[in-house]
């Protein structure tokens, strides 16, 4: 799909340049509370905890509060229980969208979801509708500045990755493992001194749907005011937006 923008490569390039840490750090918190209270609150055996322990460290979030969400995870510390919930629906243009949810209110959470899936020309489904169009996985993003492709595959590969991509377009090579070897990739590439921009599990679609200007402009809009909302973690979506559409919504 060369010459086109995803919206993991889009999110990578504004993370970058995201202002609103004290929203990122509440997520993050939420995130290392339900993982401490789900496997544990030592993250040596507990790989979902380490996984985001390294996210909030990437970020930069305090050492103390990686403590505290991880002690009221556990239940060292008082703190809300959050429920995690999947909801699925359909963005403009048919774009199916999944949506990784922690609240300690979906009957306050659902609602607004569902207002703002409308507000931009969307549809909350239901469950299943849309999450056989995506495949779990492993997902690393490396700079094409630090290493040459073949180089890059070959070790990628030795790692146990299940697949590396190049796409001329993009500043980033990108590494696929299974959710279950992403740490082991990792500690490979790293002994090779090959440091990543990104690591984290996923969901990644089996097929795109190509958008117009003005089903991009809604799908943009869409994405950026789901994952503004403070319940939704992650959203994850299969649209593709050619790169002369994407000028046009710039």
């Amino acid at each position: 799909m060369s010459g086109h923008s995803k919206w993991s490569q889009i999110k990578h390039k504004k993370a970058a340049a995201d202002s609103k840490k004290g929203k990122a750090f509440s997520k993050l918190s939420k995130e290392i509370s339900v993982a401490a209270r789900l496997g544990g609150g030592n993250p040596d055996m507990n790989a979902r905890l380490r996984l985001v322990m390294e996210k909030a460290r990437e970020v930069n979030m305090p050492s103390d509060n990686i403590k505290r969400a991880i002690q009221k995870g556990t239940g060292e510390l008082p703190g809300a229980q959050y429920e995690e919930i999947m909801y699925e629906g359909y963005g403009p243009g048919g774009v199916a969208l999944m949506m990784e949810v922690m609240t300690d209110n979906k009957n306050r959470t659902v609602p607004e979801i569902r207002h703002l899936m409308t507000k931009y020309g969307g549809n909350l489904g239901e469950t299943g509708c849309v999450a056989w169009m995506f495949n779990k996985k492993g997902y690393i993003l490396v700079s094409k500045n630090t290493i040459d492709e073949d180089t890059m595959m070959s070790t990628a590969l030795d790692a146990g990755a299940e697949d590396f991509r190049n796409d001329p377009e993009e500043e980033n090579y990108e590494v696929i493992t299974t959710p279950e070897d992403l740490n082991k990739v990792k500690e490979f590439l790293s002994s090779k001194n090959i440091s990543f921009n990104l690591s984290e599990i996923t969901f990644l679609p089996k097929n795109y749907v190509n958008l117009d200007a003005r089903d991009a402009d809604k799908m943009l809009k869409l994405m950026e005011a789901l994952e503004d909302h403070e319940d939704i973690q992650n959203v994850y979506a299969n649209f593709d937006i050619p790169d002369e559409v994407m000028l046009e919504t710039d």
